[in-house]
């Protein structure tokens, strides 16, 4: 089970739930792979709907691997993921809007 207090997001491959987290060394890589100029302009990219199939692979691989997954981005390149590649794309914009905000139950209201 993931924990967002951790900034986790769980992702189904091949049947079994992995929690994915990006840790900092996971984002410097990730930004280095994915050749951004910094986390914005990646954020963006995930955003705007600018991504690529590779893009998502690469983003989760981070996250994975930011956990403690131990696998390849061939390995994840391969598996089943539930929910096909629309499940992918979502669970890789949850990982990131999770790395970079608070847990929904402990924003402030706005009343």
């Amino acid at each position: 089970m993931s924990n967002p207090y951790r900034g986790e997001v769980s992702l189904t491959v091949n049947d079994v739930s992995l929690p994915m987290r990006l840790s900092l060394g996971a984002l410097a890589e990730l930004e280095t792979r994915l050749d951004a100029e910094g986390l914005l302009p990646l954020i963006e990219r995930f955003e705007n709907g600018a991504f690529k199939a590779l893009d998502i692979i690469v983003l989760l691989h981070a996250g994975l691997k930011g956990a403690g997954w131990t696998g390849s981005e061939a390995d994840l390149s391969s598996a089943t993921i539930e929910g096909g590649p629309m499940g992918a794309a979502r669970a890789a914009g949850s990982l990131l809007r999770v790395s970079f905000s608070l847990p929904e139950s402990t924003e402030p209201s706005h009343d």
